[in-house]
This record gives C-alpha cells, sequence and structure tokens, in this order.
C-alpha cells in the first residue's frame, strides 16, 4: 500500500477519535447555582482533553513512520533483485550461430565448407529462403544448392578470405544498404549477377545468408541456360573437388612460378658479366637480392588472374587462392629479409674500408632487429589468413614487451649507450683514450660494452651505458701536440750568456719545419737554483710516433748549441756549512785545536741532488 494511504488511514481514525472525545467530554450546562464549581469542573475537563489529545496525534506521527520505515526496507530488495536479474541476464554469454554466419568472411567459409562435403541440406541453410515445412520446399532448396554450386564452378568467383570482412556489420564503406554485402560474382553466358549477402534474423542469431535477388537471379538464368549439376561418375574428388582440378591450378602455379623464377636468374647471370665489380656495385646487389622473391611475387598475381578465369571447382579455386595468400606473404617476406642483408653487407663493406668497426656492430644489430620484425608480421599475417584472431596475443606481447624491458633496464641502457656512442662518435677503434682512471687504446666497440686495451696490456672493458654519461679524453684528436719543455740556465753564467741562451732556444724553434706558428722561447723566471727559459709551442703533426722524434730531435739540437757556446745547464745543488771539528769528522782527521771563542771556520761542499757519498764512517751531524 502507497505511503500516503496509510498516512491517510491514520489520520482518519485520528479524527474520529478527536470527534469522540470531544463528545465524549461534553459536559452539559449546569445552573447557575452550581455555576462556580462548574466552571472548574470545565477546566479540568479541558486540561486533561488535551493531553489525550497530544499523546493521540504522537501515536499518529509514530505510526506513520514506522510504516515509511517499513515500506523503505521492503522495496529496495525487490529492486536489487530486478538489477541482479538483469545483470545475470547480460552476463550469460551468446550461443554462438552452429553454422558460423556472424560475419561476410565466416559465412562464405562455412557455405565452401558445405559445398565441398556435397551437402546440399546444410548448403541450403546458408540461403535467405523461409523454412522448409514440407518435402517438396525441402527439395527445391536443395536443387538450388546444386545449381548455385554448379554456376560457381563454371564461371563463378567469390572473394579471397583475406579480403571478405570478418566485422559482424560487414564493409560499411561500400555503396550497399548496411544490411547488404557483395561477396563475389557468376557469369552465365554475358550476364553478370553479383553474390550479395543479406543480414538478417535467425531465431536469436544474427547472421548472413544469400540474399533472395541472388537466388532468384540464378534460377531464371539457369533456365535460360541450363548447366550441369550432376558431377561426372568417373572423377576422383579429393578434398571436395576433383583431382583434375587440383593438378591444373598446381601446375599452373609451379609452371608460372619456374618460368619467372628462371628468368630472373637469368638477369641476374647478365648484370654478373656486364658489370665490372658486383660485389661493390649497389645497383648489382639490389637485383640480386630483389629479383628471386619479386619473381614469385609476380607469380602469386599471374596465378590470381588466370585461376578465376579457368573452368575449376569452386572449392580448390578459393582453398589455393586463400593460401596463396600465404605464399605473398612469404614472398614480401623473403624480398625483405634479402633486401636487409644486401643493404647491410654493403654498408659493412664501407664501414670495413673506412676502418669504422663500431658502426659495423650497429648495422648487425639493426640487421637482426629488422628480420625480427618481418619475421613477426608474417607470422601475424599467416595466422590470421588461418582465420586466428591474434589480437589478444599482440595484446599480451605488448604487456610482456613492457614487463621485460622494466626487468632488463640496463640492457636497455647499454643498447641506448651504444647509439648513443656510434651516433656522437667521440673515439673510434685504435684511438688512445682515458675514461676517468683507465689509459688505453680502444680495441672494440660493441652492442653492449667497450674493450679498452691499457698500458699494462691489460683489457678493461666498461658498459657503453656507463661509457657515454662519462667524460672521455681522446688523444688521438690532437691535431698538434705541445712542446714546453724548461730550459734552467745555472747561476754561473753571465747575462750576456744568459741572452745569448734564449736566442739559441728561440732559433731551434724557428728553424723546425714541423713547428706550428706562434712558438716563443722567454725569460719565465728565476727561481733559487737557475734561470729558466719557458718554452711554448705545438708540434704540428698527427701521429705520436711522428712528435716523439721531433721532439729529440729538438732537446738535442738545444742542448748541443748551449754546450758549443759555453752555457751551463743548472741542475739541482744543494750548500751545507760545517764547522771545523765537523769536517774533520766528514774528512776522517782529528779535530783542529783552538780556542773556543775563535770564529768557526766554514767550507761549501757542493753535492747533487742524488744521495752524497761520503768517505767517513758516520754521516755527517746536522746543524
Amino acid at each position: 500500500m502507497p505511503i500516503a494511504a496509510h498516512l491517510q488511514a491514520c489520520h482518519y481514525p485520528c479524527a474520529l477519535a478527536r470527534a469522540a472525545t470531544n463528545q465524549s467530554l461534553a459536559i452539559p450546562r449546569m445552573s447557575r447555582r452550581y455555576s462556580r464549581p462548574g466552571r472548574a469542573m470545565r477546566h479540568a475537563i479541558k486540561h486533561v482533553q488535551g493531553v489525550v489529545l497530544n499523546r493521540i496525534l504522537s501515536m499518529r506521527l509514530l505510526v506513520s513512520l514506522s510504516l515509511a520505515l517499513l515500506l523503505g526496507l521492503t522495496q529496495p530488495p525487490a529492486f536489487a533483485a530486478g538489477q541482479d536479474a538483469e545483470a545475470t541476464a547480460a552476463a550469460e554469454p551468446a550461443v554462438p550461430d552452429p553454422l558460423k554466419r556472424e560475419t561476410p568472411r565466416s559465412m562464405v567459409s562455412g557455405l565452401l565448407g558445405a559445398l565441398g562435403q556435397s551437402d546440399y541440406d546444410r548448403t541450403a541453410l546458408y540461403f535467405d529462403l523461409p523454412p522448409a515445412t514440407s518435402s517438396r520446399q525441402r527439395t527445391n532448396a536443395v536443387e538450388q544448392a546444386r545449381a548455385f554450386h554448379a554456376v560457381l564452378d563454371d564461371g563463378g568467383t567469390l572473394d579471397t578470405f583475406i579480403t571478405l570482412s570478418n566485422d559482424p556489420n560487414g564493409k560499411v564503406s561500400d555503396d550497399l544498404p548496411v544490411d547488404q554485402e557483395r561477396v563475389g560474382e557468376i557469369a552465365i553466358q554475358d550476364k553478370k549477377i553479383p553474390v550479395l549477402l543479406t543480414k538478417g534474423q535467425d531465431g536469436e542469431h544474427q547472421v548472413w545468408r544469400v540474399s533472395r535477388e541472388t537466388l532468384t537471379q540464378i534460377t531464371a538464368a539457369t533456365k535460360r541456360a541450363p548447366v550441369v549439376t550432376e558431377p561426372a561418375a568417373d572423377q576422383v574428388v579429393v578434398a571436395g573437388a576433383p583431382l583434375k582440378d587440383w593438378a591444373l591450378l598446381l601446375g599452373l602455379g609451379v609452371l608460372v612460378f619456374g618460368g619467372l623464377w628462371m628468368l630472373s636468374a637469368l638477369i641476374v647471370f647478365c648484370m654478373r658479366k656486364l658489370v665490372p665489380d658486383p660485389e661493390a656495385n649497389g645497383l648489382y646487389r639490389f637485383f640480386e637480392a630483389a629479383l628471386p622473391p619479386v619473381s614469385l611475387l609476380i607469380a602469386v598475381g599471374v596465378f590470381y588472374n588466370w585461376a578465376e578465369q579457368l573452368p575449376v571447382s569452386i572449392v580448390a579455386r578459393q582453398t589455393l587462392l586463400r593460401y596463396t595468400g600465404i605464399v605473398s606473404v612469404i614472398a614480401l617476406v623473403w624480398f625483405g629479409l634479402r633486401l636487409v642483408d644486401a643493404i647491410s653487407e654493403l654498408a659493412i663493406a664501407r664501414m670495413q674500408r673506412s676502418q669504422r668497426r663500431q658502426v659495423i656492430s650497429v648495422i648487425t644489430l639493426a640487421r637482426r632487429a629488422a628480420k625480427v620484425i618481418l619475421l613477426a608480421f608474417s607470422c601475424i599475417a599467416i595466422l590470421s589468413t588461418f582465420g586466428i584472431d591474434v589480437t589478444t596475443g599482440i595484446a599480451a606481447l605488448g604487456i610482456g614487451g613492457i614487463a621485460l624491458a622494466l626487468g632488463a633496464q640496463k640492457t636497455v641502457e647499454n643498447l641506448v649507450g651504444s647509439v648513443t656512442v656510434i651516433a656522437d662518435r667521440p673515439m673510434q677503434v685504435g684511438d688512445f683514450i682515458k675514461v676517468g682512471d683507465v689509459v688505453g687504446t680502444v680495441e672494440d666497440v660493441g652492442i653492449r660494452s667497450t674493450r679498452i686495451r691499457t698500458n699494462e696490456r691489460t683489457v678493461v672493458t666498461i658498459p657503453n651505458g656507463d661509457l657515454s654519461a662519462r667524460q672521455i679524453e681522446n688523444y688521438a684528436a690532437r691535431d698538434r701536440f705541445l712542446f714546453n719543455p724548461v730550459v734552467a740556465i745555472a747561476y754561473g753564467n753571465s747575462s750576456a750568456k744568459l741572452k745569448e741562451a734564449i736566442f739559441i732556444v728561440q732559433q731551434v724553434l724557428a728553424e723546425e719545419k714541423n713547428m706550428a706558428e706562434g712558438h716563443r722561447a722567454r725569460l719565465g723566471s728565476i727561481s733559487e737554483r737557475a734561470f729558466n727559459i719557458e718554452v711554448f709551442s705545438h708540434i704540428d703533426v698527427h701521429e705520436f710516433d711522428t712528435q716523439v722524434i721531433i721532439r729529440e730531435k729538438l732537446l738535442l739540437t738545444i742542448f748541443e748549441r748551449l754546450e758549443a757556446a759555453d752555457i751551463s745547464l743548472a741542475f739541482p745543488t744543494q750548500t751545507i756549512v760545517f764547522s771545523p771539528s765537523q769536517l774533520d769528522a766528514v774528512r776522517g782527521g782529528p779535530a783542529a785545536a783552538g780556542d773556543a771563542s775563535e770564529t768557526d771556520k766554514t767550507a761549501d761542499a757542493v753535492t747533487p741532488a742524488s744521495p752524497a757519498v761520503w768517505t767517513g764512517t758516520t754521516p755527517p751531524p746536522r746543524t
């Protein structure tokens, strides 16, 4: 019962109760003689009446709220039950059509399967015909199925498997109505009849079937030009088609491909004889790689064109055309693989001539990656030709690829580092470099790491990810070598000799033909032990061994000319002051006698920086 009805029902008895109470509590009029006691009684009665009315109103409100609460608690479960029922109904999977007529592709595949088994009762179920309720209707449907099979064998064509739509709605981009789909054509004499499918309801399923319009046109055309609907008794039938039809189609394919392959081989042979250096010729390498798979691809196209014009069984023709699509995929992948090999080998040969071994590693990696991608696409195309849905598999591979990339971050980092090192080219194989604390010659730049041969003849392997982030000092990239020796002239030389020494050094630098411009030799400083002539110049050669020879020649020439000019070079010296007793101790004699207050005698002993050789038994004491 609605809430308003309950409230009305509750309100109505309360009004009756109020009226009854008012009537029951009504006091008859008293005489004036009892007016004062009567007035007091009336006030008491009114007070009791108000209390009772308040109680009744409170009870009415409580009852109304209780009823509303009960109704609110009982209604949502029913609503939730309705939702559960709808969810259960939606969750139940739809029963697929047993004849697989949901899409144009699956419908044509099922129709060919029925025709291949000569099951014309099942074939009639692929026609848009009313249900057969009598034997006569069933016989007519079977005859239409036979006639349809015959006209397809005689001159009919159906679209290939890969071109048929696999969408339940068909191709929406054609000019046909949304419930129609064109899947082929039948030629009877000079008349061409399109094979149309129409979408309709068959029980609980939305299915595609051969339209009534197509069946009517075929029936009318076969009446004017009858076709043979019964196969010959002596025919050998294999997989739903005569053996001679299979042999004719296969022989056509072998003949076309064999002829084109021989033609391509002849072209490659002639080019090899005409080109002077075929291995280094890019055009020859391209034709050598491309002609065999291209000949296979052209053979597939020719087979498609000729097979549709041959009067062979529609089952054999469509089956071979379906799997000829696999051959075309193989031809394309074959062409791609050979083209990748030819380009990579040509690039590797050029890199070897230019001594860029690290680029060869990248070319090898790129070639392998390209081959993997081509093979992956070919597998997807072949699986699609067999009717296998690869969408879920591709999604799973994508998720797996992300997980693999997250788990192999270092490997991916090294691969990216390899590309960075090779693209930036901070070094090449054979360069003498310094990376951090490692100094040596680069021996190999690989896909993952770089190997450096140190001066101690050890090999240090550095991952390319770390190498690309470090500071690399390349000594091999120097265009000239710094020559800045310091020529120390001894203090015993005069100022004239010092000027002559500076002139000699400048003259030696000027006479060297491999010295770069801007060289100079000046008195740079006067140290505690010598006059220092500082040389700043560059040897203008690129080879390290050559600059070593030139450096040696310059140093020897400077020394020879300074020696000829009687200018002595400074060497580290040290002056030690001895007392007479210490000097006698050094010489090994007795101590000199004399007054203690006498001034100590001194002696200068000049010793080289190398350890001194003392004649005494003990070293001299420190002062």
